[in-house]
């Protein structure tokens, strides 16, 4: 008979069964009732897998693969985003190395290296999924600037502005100076940075007298346009009404009265740039202040400013402006100030807040179905908390700046007619397809955000708006990371019910954050993230896979090691290890036409576990608590699988009797085959592989076999087995407290309390003294410990393990005496670390909670040894 490899090599198998599976087309999916559907996060086309990427797409494989094993039509969507602002970034980086630069080519000739560009590479990330072992269904893979899917985008803004919903103003924005486009306030990352606070004076007009103020940006007072003190600032009451003179610049500007202005804040008074701030900005507009903009797109000094910085960066001309007002007495001091400034997340660089024309979306009303869906739990959350987070942002959602000065993207479809006035809309053509006297007009020149295109995604991809109705709408399953629940879950819920007048999803499950084992969140730039790829040529796709689940319980961060990963590589050869043994002993005159009546407590019990197995995995996975899922499949597999029954297999085929053996193959084949279904979602490949082992003819292969469901052996009564496990478990750990080996032969006293009790070990005597490696087994009511005996308390009984003739008594109190201090050195010095307000206050809560864990260990450990030292004198 065909057997399994003596060892599991990950590499031998993984890309035969993918493209088997491929082959066969069991991931179409082409039915039209009874259907699962999930669409993928898309990932930016400039992507490669990171950890992040395999934890997301592990849960939807294990989704989609369990679905359809369950017998529904199941439908992975896979795709890619086109990702704007990262993909322009690494095509201008790519032309630079070039000699290429951006500005000197027509719009035109950067898309063609664009589109160049994303041939070459935009497939990356898709291979490496493949690699990963997702089951989506690739015929349906869509690109977000696919043909069809770019109609979708254009229409859908060509109904919004039809509604009056889209309009074109100037307003204040989130400026990328590097990318040189306007940013979402979700694209903006604040840092906390050291910096300076400037106190300036300002001269009042027709007064000796001055005002000082505060700024941590001197450089944005050229475009000062006013200064605000607070009306209930009774220092400041007298100057309410007059004007300043503007230092460097000349220009007299008014004090104002705000109650926005905090009386705490230096010195209580606050220069007003409406151009530049945010809060100014509302001020200006309250006041109807000038707006100067003092900055170019880049962040260099405009013309609006003096002569002498115009051109500066603005790192230049602070710089400057600080030596100017130093060398006219008007810089009063200089302060070390610790603050928030927002860069830019793509570019990485600060973002200005500039002035500038953009198209707008009105979400107020958007927003409003979606809001009732998730409070009416039509839409579900998981884990639940993200609910509140995820109300008051749309409970305080903002106008959506949808444009952005990019060329990589879906171009704005209004044109304005040439030589009119284009402010006026009664000169825009707004329309999915240009005009026919194209050469009277001009289109817009700037892109939609990128989300703009992917809030689209549960539907564009089934060809939205020509076929407006799909038995693939709604999706059931999304699952993402919440940093996007405002760029895109939000977005796509009301996008749903905007468009497809219904929700696009039931469920949303948010994946936890991957951090390393300092508490640090993974991130290329930290060096702390381990290539996937790399892990699964080391320790086989499987098993990250695996261990990546076990890692991560529903609704708390994952902290990674690589060290976890072992778990999940150990495990698989657990698995693997046992299924060849059961090949090795597998009869093949063996029948599968079993009477149960004639299985013993050992098939009886372990069918039972099985059995409770099924039904608890199963509701773990209805609940979206998959390490919990996967856990009690381990736990089972590993513990009451590998270690008890196949160690009792392993006695039955040797000491059996015929009919014993051929339960035991039956029971093992049926459990293990049981197993093999339940992981392959979690580990696709290796559970292929040993199933061809074990099918019948009549069967297929294990992707699209039945999903097992519990068939109720719970009424099963375990406790002579639960006493038998005992009492193994118990005399090794006496042999390992006593550092004897595990297969050294010891003589072991058992003292009952009953005849009951009795009975039960006596009839369990020849495996108990196989399994436990005991050379001598006496079992008897009313029994005296031994003197010199290590000794095992029991509910039902005591077990004493004669250390006569074993250990040398005083060599092994010396060698336990010195562990001993080595232990209360160990907890005196954990101790010590979580005594320190210090370590507390800075250490993450992890290694803390890790340093807790130590000591208790050690002082289990302690406690042991002293008891065991006792025993010996």
């Amino acid at each position: 008979m065909k057997q399994l490899d003596k060892n599991h090599k990950p590499a031998d198998i993984e890309s035969k069964w993918y493209q088997h599976w491929l082959k066969n087309n069991y991931f179409s999916s082409n039915r039209s009732q009874d259907h699962y559907t999930i669409v993928i996060p898309p990932p930016n086309v400039t992507g490669k897998l990171h950890m992040g990427h395999v934890l997301n797409n592990t849960i939807q494989d294990i989704l989609i693969r369990k679905a359809r094993m369950e017998g529904k039509n199941a439908c992975w969507i896979p795709g890619t985003d086109h990702a704007s602002i990262a993909t322009e970034s690494k095509v201008t980086k790519m032309l630079e190395d070039q000699g290429i630069h951006k500005q000197d080519l027509s719009r035109e000739e950067f898309l063609k290296h664009a589109w160049q560009w994303k041939e070459e590479y935009g497939g990356t990330i898709i291979n490496q999924l493949q690699k990963l072992g997702c089951s989506c269904d690739w015929d349906k893979t869509s690109f977000t600037m696919d043909k069809n899917y770019s109609e979708a985008v254009l229409e859908s803004f060509v109904q919004l502005y039809n509604k009056g919903l889209i309009y074109k103003g100037s307003k204040l924005v989130n400026w990328c100076p590097k990318s040189q486009t306007a940013l979402s306030d979700e694209e903006v990352i604040f840092k906390e940075v050291n910096g300076h606070l400037w106190f300036i004076k300002y001269a009042i007009d027709n007064s000796d007298k001055c005002i000082e103020i505060a700024t941590t940006r001197p450089e944005t007072m050229l475009g000062d346009t006013a200064i605000a003190v607070n009306p209930n600032d009774r220092r400041y009451k007298d100057l309410i009404g007059k004007t300043a003179k503007l230092p460097l610049v000349g220009r007299s500007i008014p004090i104002i009265a705000d109650e926005m202005v905090d009386p705490e804040f230096g010195t209580g008074c606050v220069k007003i740039t409406p151009a530049h701030d945010l809060n100014d900005y509302e001020v200006g507009i309250k006041h109807n202040l000038e707006m100067i903009n003092i900055m170019n797109a880049d962040s260099s000094i405009s013309d609006k400013a003096p002569e002498k910085y115009r051109g500066m960066s603005r790192e230049k001309a602070r710089k400057q402006i600080v030596y100017d007002l130093k060398e006219i007495n008007h810089l009063i001091k200089e302060e070390n100030y610790l603050h928030k400034v927002g860069y830019s997340e793509r570019g990485n660089v600060p973002i200005e807040y500039y002035l500038s024309e953009q198209w707008f979306l009105k979400m107020e009303d958007l927003a409003k179905p979606a809001i009732e869906a998730v409070k009416k739990n039509e839409i579900n959350f998981y884990p639940n908390h993200w609910v509140k987070t995820y109300n008051h942002w749309m409970s305080n959602i903002q106008d959506w700046c949808i444009s952005r000065q990019l060329y990589w993207g879906h171009q704005i479809p209004v044109w304005y007619k040439k030589n009119a006035d284009r402010t006026n809309p009664k000169n825009w053509f707004v329309s999915s397809s240009a005009p026919d006297d194209i050469d009277n007009w001009e289109q817009d020149s700037d892109v939609l955000d990128t989300w703009f295109s992917s809030w689209l995604w549960p539907f564009a991809v089934h060809g939205w708006p020509e076929n407006d109705s799909t038995i693939y709408y709604p999706t059931n399953t999304l699952v993402t990371g919440p940093d996007i629940i405002f760029f895109w879950v939000a977005r796509m819920i009301i996008a749903g019910f905007e468009f497809m007048n219904e929700k696009p999803f039931t469920d949303v499950y948010f994946t936890s954050i991957l951090r390393d084992e300092k508490g640090r969140k993974l991130s290329k730039s930290l060096g702390n993230s381990p290539d996937p790829i790399t892990l699964f040529e080391k320790y086989g796709t499987d098993a990250t896979r695996f261990s990546i689940m076990l890692m991560a319980p529903q609704g708390s961060d994952v902290y990674f090691s690589e060290k976890g990963i072992e778990i999940g590589r150990n495990f698989m050869t657990k698995i693997w290890n046992a299924s060849r043994f059961i090949l090795l002993n597998n009869d093949l005159n063996s029948s599968d036409n079993i009477n149960s009546d004639n299985f013993d407590k050992f098939d009886h019990w372990i069918l039972s576990e099985l059995d409770n197995t099924i039904k608890k995995s199963n509701d773990f996975f209805d609940k979206y608590q998959f390490n919990e899922a996967i856990k009690t499949i381990y736990n089972f597999s590993w513990n009451e699988f590998c270690d008890w029954y196949i160690e009792i297999a392993k006695y039955k085929f040797t000491h059996g009797s015929e009919i014993e053996k051929q339960n035991t193959l039956f029971v093992a084949k049926k459990v293990l085959r049981n197993i093999l279904k339940l992981l392959h979602p979690i580990a696709p490949f290796l559970t292929e592989e040993i199933w061809q082992f074990f099918k019948t003819r009549e069967e297929k292969d294990i992707i699209v076999e039945s999903w097992p469901r519990e068939v109720n052996f719970n009424h099963y009564d375990s406790s002579e087995v639960d006493l038998f496990k005992e009492v193994i478990s118990t005399i090794r750990n006496l042999k390992a407290e006593s550092n004897l080996a595990s297969s050294k032969k010891a003589e072991i006293l058992i003292n009952v309390k009953n005849d009951s009790i009795l009975l039960q070990i006596e009839n369990n005597r020849d495996l108990i003294s196989n399994l436990s490696r005991c050379n001598e087994l006496t079992i008897q009511k009313n029994l005296e410990k031994p003197q010199n005996s290590a000794i095992g308390i029991l509910k039902e009984c005591e077990i004493y393990l004669s250390l006569d003739e074993l250990i040398n008594k005083d060599e092994e109190i010396k060698k336990l005496s010195k562990r001993l201090l080595q232990v209360e050195s160990f907890i005196d010095n954990i101790n010590q670390k979580l005594s320190n307000s210090s370590f507390l206050e800075k250490a993450p809560e992890n290694i803390v909670q890790n340093e807790k864990n130590k000591v208790s260990e050690l002082m289990i450990e302690r406690k042991k040894i002293i008891s065991n030292i006792e025993m010996l004198k």
